[in-house]
């Protein structure tokens, strides 16, 4: 009697064993499909070129930072100067190196805890805690990183330069993403290809603007190099 049980002790538990390979094998498939499903799903967050987010992905991350780090956040606004005659004059490949050349800066600079995104052609734009007492300083950082040279895979070196708007809740007095990017935007444009980065004072917040953009110039904080 005991022979039999652990004969069927032993059969059952070599059926248990096939069994348990027999429905791992669709799990594995499953797992395999959800890997694949998932990088789909993180590539639709991303832009091709630069890897960066893209708008709605960015919008959404960059929104949680304002409400985590509130008067402590600091949005930028990057637009790359002379980008059409780089990339007239020396090719499509040429401009896509330097657009992903940028896009590497802003991560460097940023950090992996800020929101990056790439708004539309050579416009970019991040959120990230910044302090008060480190923003001259990190805004200086950042715009000689963007007038840094970019070296081409034929060997062509091409002269870059980025403006550079920056806005700041405890300026002005909106923890809103959309209010502190128009503001950022007006600050930049105030500073167009004047190799400075601009932050935005409250005054920016009424600028009339026509599709995001504006002339003329307000009195505003300016940081960084000579163009």
């Amino acid at each position: 009697m005991n022979s039999v049980l652990r004969v069927q002790g032993r059969i059952g538990l070599r059926t248990l064993l096939i069994a348990t390979a027999t429905a791992a094998v669709p799990l594995t498939g499953w797992a395999v499909h959800a890997v694949a499903l998932h990088k789909r799903l993180a590539a639709t967050k991303r832009d091709p070129l630069t890897g960066l987010l893209r708008r709605d992905s960015y919008t959404a991350r960059a929104r949680r930072l304002l409400s985590r780090h509130g008067d402590d956040a600091t949005v930028v606004l990057v637009d790359a100067d002379r980008f059409k005659a780089i990339n007239d004059g020396m090719g499509h490949a040429a401009g896509d190196t330097v657009l992903a050349s940028i896009a590497a800066r802003l991560t460097a600079w940023a950090g992996p805890r800020a929101a990056i995104g790439r708004l539309g052609g050579d416009e970019f734009a991040v959120v990230l805690e910044l302090t008060a007492d480190l923003r001259a300083h990190r805004l200086e950082q950042l715009v000689r990183m963007l007038h840094t040279p970019v070296t081409l895979d034929d060997g062509r070196t091409v002269d870059v330069a980025a403006s550079v708007g920056a806005a700041t809740p405890d300026a002005i007095g909106s923890r809103d993403l959309t209010a502190l990017q128009r503001a950022a935007d007006a600050a930049l444009y105030d500073g167009k290809h004047s190799g400075r980065a601009v932050l935005a004072t409250a005054s920016h917040t009424t600028t009339p603007s026509i599709n995001g953009r504006r002339a003329g110039r307000l009195g505003t904080a300016v940081w960084g190099r000579a163009a």
